[in-house]
């Protein structure tokens, strides 16, 4: 079965929307034309992927599978066109990305010592487009902090490293040799829990309650500045905390919770020999 990736950027306009008539002023075309594209998009699918009536447009149960699954492949082609158009212009680049406190240096110089005709760059991603970064092709090859999701790359195991509780200096905890993932049950995580399940799972955590919503990040140090300035506490990778320093913030090693685990990404849709290349470099140097 072939998608009309035309169609499917459509259909995620109206996903996103929920109106037929906003998703069809976003994407600059009238509505009839909007509907009888995901009408013949539906048709090639052989399933139905909304339930529309005078009231609302919903998402169907394999309209929700295609939103879920659409992102990667849009972004698999946008990026197919950015390097066939680097291609056509003689540039001859390969970009590498990595999180904050994530030296490159080491893999990049021996990655351009061996590829003499290669300009080979770096780009710094976030929690929030390390994956993304891949999936557009912002980048060739990055690093990336463990848990991500799976689809649409190959990953390769780069090195792990401690986690640390991130934490006000005045805090009770402050100063210790070592603590337990326990100790932090009654504390305010100011992170998505899922990127730390052992603080999530735990049976008596009270912390996160009735705080609000969770800030939103952009940076390492607006991280730490949040900490000191709220009370809360992160569990950052060692390299992350070490990144930036804050006289008002503490760091203290949590001993019975497992490393953090750093990969090396890349899209699953390329076979470009150069993709493993770099990423056995990456894994020697550490």
């Amino acid at each position: 079965m072939d998608v009309d990736l035309r169609k499917l950027r459509y259909f995620v306009a109206v996903a996103e929307e929920l109106h037929f008539g906003r998703a069809a002023e976003r994407l600059h075309i009238t509505q009839p034309v909007l509907s009888r594209q995901i009408r013949a998009l539906e048709q090639e699918l052989r399933a139905q992927v909304f339930t529309r009536n005078k009231q609302s447009t919903e998402l169907t149960a394999a309209g929700r599978q295609l939103l879920e699954d659409a992102g990667p492949l849009l972004a698999a082609a946008r990026s197919l066109g950015l390097r066939v158009q680097q291609a056509a212009h003689g540039a001859s680049t390969f970009t590498v990305g990595f999180m904050p406190g994530i030296s490159v240096t080491g893999a990049v110089r021996a990655f351009a010592a061996r590829h003499p005709d290669l300009s080979v760059q770096v780009v710094r991603t976030s929690w929030d487009d390390q994956v993304q970064a891949v999936h557009e092709g912002l980048v060739d090859v990055s690093f990336v902090r463990m848990p991500v999701d799976h689809r649409g790359l190959a990953l390769r195991p780069a090195f792990r490293e401690p986690r640390v509780a991130v934490l006000p200096a005045h805090h009770r905890l402050a100063g210790k040799e070592s603590i337990g993932i326990a100790d932090l049950a009654p504390e305010r995580l100011l992170q998505d829990p899922d990127a730390v399940p052992e603080w999530r799972d735990l049976p008596d955590r009270t912390g996160a309650e009735g705080a609000g919503p969770r800030p939103v990040f952009r940076s390492v140090e607006e991280k730490l500045e949040h900490v000191a300035t709220s009370g809360g506490v992160l569990v950052l990778p060692l390299s992350t905390a070490a990144y930036s320093t804050h006289a008002d913030v503490a760091q203290v090693p949590i001993d019975d919770i497992g490393p953090g685990e750093v990969c090396l990404a890349w899209s699953a849709h390329r076979n470009s020999p150069l993709l493993p290349e770099f990423a056995g470099i990456a894994a020697a140097q550490h």
